[in-house]
């Protein structure tokens, strides 16, 4: 979550230089691959302004999870910019959210709030990557690690 990041997005090479894209979507598909989970390699940052107040509205709705799945999927298996309102319409469309009321929403700027008390929240923990898992307030697993870091977080 960069929202320097412009809105249509901008390649992780630029974002990063000097990373080697190929290298990192190797090592992350290596971890995924054990568990049927396969990321796209696609070199896009995206701006997640939107697709955050979306999924707010889906969490609204009661659709959540099965929102947060499909963003998911698009942008890390299917590399799609989920900064495009199209993607993210199409998908709200494709598990019977309704797509005018949310754009509405998006442009009212309804969700701001909920946003920046997320911000506060993470500037809180120092969560400065995603995913960051935050165990009783005390421990914190930032990044793709293996299920011992949970049990001994959890264990603690």
């Amino acid at each position: 979550m960069h929202p320097e990041v412009p809105k249509e997005g901008k390649k992780v090479s630029e974002f990063f230089p000097g990373m080697s894209v190929e290298d990192m979507f190797a090592n992350i598909n290596n971890t995924g691959n054990k568990y049927g989970i396969n990321f796209g390699g696609a070199d896009l940052m995206s701006n997640t302004h939107m697709a955050l107040m979306a999924t707010e509205y889906a969490k609204e709705k009661g659709k959540f999870h099965e929102f947060h799945d499909k963003v998911f999927y698009a942008y890390f298996t299917e590399g799609k910019n989920i900064g495009d309102i199209e993607i993210l319409t199409n998908i709200a469309k494709s598990i019977g959210l309704n797509t005018n009321e949310m754009i509405n929403i998006i442009e009212d700027g309804s969700y701001e709030n909920k946003l920046n008390e997320a911000k506060n929240l993470a500037k809180q923990y120092d969560v400065n990557s995603t995913p960051t898992f935050i165990i009783d307030n005390k421990y914190s697993i930032v990044g793709a690690q293996p299920i011992d870091s949970f049990k001994k977080a959890l264990s603690k």
